[in-house]
């Protein structure tokens, strides 16, 4: 693991000494902001609840993810450092990895700095009114694997091209494929055979049931099997390289 550490460095610097990675969160905050206060009403609504800020950070990730995840290999492949790194002592895993962490750290921090909302609303809660922390702390728990989630998947498809508009266009489609078949307004459109394993493979209906504080060992695992199924693709496909050479 201690060759993942200097990549790891590289990749998480690019997001913090560049203007860009600040754009990222400034982007972030703004539009979860709105959302919250403005699209939901929340002062006028006057309820002590974050649900509002976790039912919609799923459609935020929807963009914000591909965006951040969109250059990891993408970006490498086209001018050609992606040949400086594979030549250093380090297997194909070991990079993915270090650059999968780095972008996961990143949102993560990008997530943690929402948590003044959550000061917003027990400040602004009602007297006698107690906010229920549960529901948060699984709110954010089911918001960082989510992100993990979406994350192997935008680096799987950002090592399938050297273009990255395309890698965060096909990002894009495929989560919002996960995200939309868990909606039950979409899903009862399939046959009742068939319903009940979309719903157990979309990411939106795992999210869900976390994020209202039930901390199910099947949702966890649900989502380190996606993690663990996008980024072995992703290492495949860069190890695809020696099979073209």
């Amino acid at each position: 693991m201690k060759r993942v550490v200097p990549v790891f460095n590289r990749e998480l610097a690019q997001y913090f000494n560049t203007p860009l990675g600040f754009i990222y969160i400034d982007v972030f905050l703004l539009l979860t902001g709105f959302f919250f206060f403005e699209l939901f009403k929340y002062f006028i609504s006057e309820q002590a609840s974050m649900r509002n800020l976790f039912q919609l950070l799923p459609w935020v990730y929807l963009f914000f993810v591909p965006a951040i995840s969109m250059r990891l290999l993408a970006e490498d492949k086209k001018i050609g450092t992606v040949e400086v790194l594979m030549t250093l002592p380090l297997r194909d895993w070991e990079v993915v990895l270090a650059k999968f962490l780095a972008a996961f750290i990143f949102l993560a921090v990008a997530l943690l700095l929402t948590l003044p909302l959550v000061v917003i609303v027990a400040q602004s809660a009602a007297t006698g009114v107690k906010l229920d922390y549960g529901p948060i702390v699984g709110g954010y728990l089911s918001a960082v694997l989510m992100g993990g989630a979406f994350l192997a998947i935008g680096i799987f498809f950002s090592s399938m091209t050297d273009n990255q508009i395309v890698a965060f266009i096909l990002s894009v489609v495929t989560m919002a494929v996960f995200l939309l078949i868990g909606l039950p307004d979409i899903a009862k459109f399939f046959p009742h055979a068939i319903q009940r394993f979309i719903l157990n493979i979309s990411l939106v209906s795992h999210f869900y049931s976390v994020e209202r504080g039930v901390i199910d060992t099947r949702d966890m695992l649900y989502y380190a099997s996606v993690m663990f199924i996008f980024l072995f693709a992703t290492i495949r496909s860069v190890e695809s390289r020696k099979w073209k050479a």
